[in-house]
């Protein structure tokens, strides 16, 4: 029979600790099964195979151990029982723990796995959403050991108790704290599918957590700003800003991402056709007079190996997806920047001008004049559902004349 074990081994890490493990040995030979933690050797009781009780987390610590102790033993005797002969390896194999098995370390499995996919913007946002839940828990545990009351007191540590600076007063948004329940989300519907996770102790949906998004105030430019848009005499970054706003608008409200993307090549016949980069649905929109004069004043400036109409990515490696994602997003900041400093001043905008103001800009001036189902190719969204949804913050004339009915014009 092989003898099976709880140690600690010998190396050491830079924090101080020392990985624990399970040791297998059969006929003088051993073979270690790493369990994902480590305590520090004076917190170690070797002899009886726990940890102390001066570890902040030796209660489910020592619970966790035992249990996968008992896991090696079990599968241990299984394999004795059906073979003459048992390697320690073979036992190892048999009972080593899935990768990410726990809460944490599948956590950096998901922002690992979309860094590989080249999600930059996702990888970006949701990074410091898996540190401020590992700052909220303190410690890693088992899945089945995170409920929804756990998860509720961590909506409301990041709405009332988390500062993000030293000074501040005040949480984050409800929509902020929702968004770092869709990551925790995410990484439970990863464990689930890798067999990490038992989906029972899955705490979102029907009869359990549900994740409500807060309504946004979506607002775009009336026909007047966007004229003055159009005219204002601007030069430099700030008309560079402004052209990039304008071709979005032109498009239905394509977004800055596929905007800095296209390509000449992408015109043809008077149309445009591109792939959305969102959801990759690709199709060809008209190419309006409008939107070619902006692009004829780009072509003396078309640079012959990358191909793009606009430059801002000219020197991007484009088949880097993460890093064509990264130069994407701060080109996106500084065109941003300029649009709310520049731009809005000098075309007399009060408004906040972003470039994704332009979609808005474009669902608002269409209002109800344009059916519903048009409107979803034009957005290329998925569901006709999401297209009621996004352009309802837009038609108010329904409402209007009920309270011009009411209370007069």
């Amino acid at each position: 029979m092989a003898a099976i074990k709880l140690v600690l081994r010998k190396e050491t890490k830079k924090d101080g600790t020392s990985p624990l493990a399970i040791r297998i040995t059969k006929d003088r030979k051993s073979s270690y099964i790493y369990l994902d933690y480590s305590v520090k050797p004076e917190q170690w009781d070797g002899t009886q195979q726990r940890v102390k009780k001066s570890h902040p987390n030796a209660t489910w610590l020592n619970h966790f151990l035992l249990k996968k102790l008992a896991e090696a033993n079990e599968k241990a005797l299984e394999l004795e029982s059906a073979r003459q002969h048992v390697s320690p390896q073979t036992v190892r194999r048999k009972v080593k723990p899935t990768a990410g098995s726990t809460l944490f370390a599948q956590a950096d499995l998901y922002l690992q796995r979309l860094r590989a996919d080249g999600k930059f913007n996702r990888f970006n946002a949701d990074s410091p959403r898996v540190k401020h839940l590992k700052e909220f828990l303190k410690h890693d545990m088992a899945f089945q050991d995170v409920t929804i009351t756990l998860i509720e007191r961590f909506k409301a540590w990041l709405k009332h108790g988390y500062r993000r600076y030293a000074h501040s007063k005040q949480g984050m948004s409800e929509r902020s704290a929702v968004n770092h329940l869709v990551v925790l989300r995410s990484i439970f519907a990863q464990a689930i599918a890798e067999g990490a996770c038992d989906e029972k102790f899955y705490p979102f949906g029907k009869g359990k957590l549900k994740i409500k998004f807060p309504d946004s105030r979506k607002e775009g430019l009336t026909r007047e700003e966007v004229a003055r848009l159009e005219e204002t005499p601007l030069e430099g970054p700030a008309d560079h800003a402004r052209n990039l706003w304008l071709v979005s608008y032109y498009f239905a409200g394509i977004r800055i991402s596929d905007v800095l993307r296209l390509q000449w090549d992408d015109i043809r016949d008077g149309r445009l056709y591109y792939i959305m980069g969102k959801n990759a649905k690709g199709d060809s929109l008209k190419v309006s007079d409008k939107a070619m004069a902006i692009f004829e004043r780009y072509r003396l400036k078309e640079t012959k190996e990358s191909g793009l109409i606009f430059p801002d990515l000219a020197e991007t490696d484009l088949k880097d997806k993460f890093e064509t994602q990264r130069a994407i997003a701060n080109r996106t900041n500084a065109i941003d920047t300029l649009l709310r400093k520049k731009v809005a001043p000098a075309c007399k905008i009060d408004k906040k001008l972003t470039m994704h103001i332009a979609r808005h800009t474009f669902g608002n001036l269409s209002g109800d004049k344009i059916p519903v189902q048009m409107l979803q190719k034009l957005y290329r969204h998925s569901s006709i559902t999401t297209t009621i949804g996004y352009q309802a913050n837009f038609m108010h004339k329904d409402a209007d004349d009920a309270l011009d009915a009411v209370i007069g014009g």
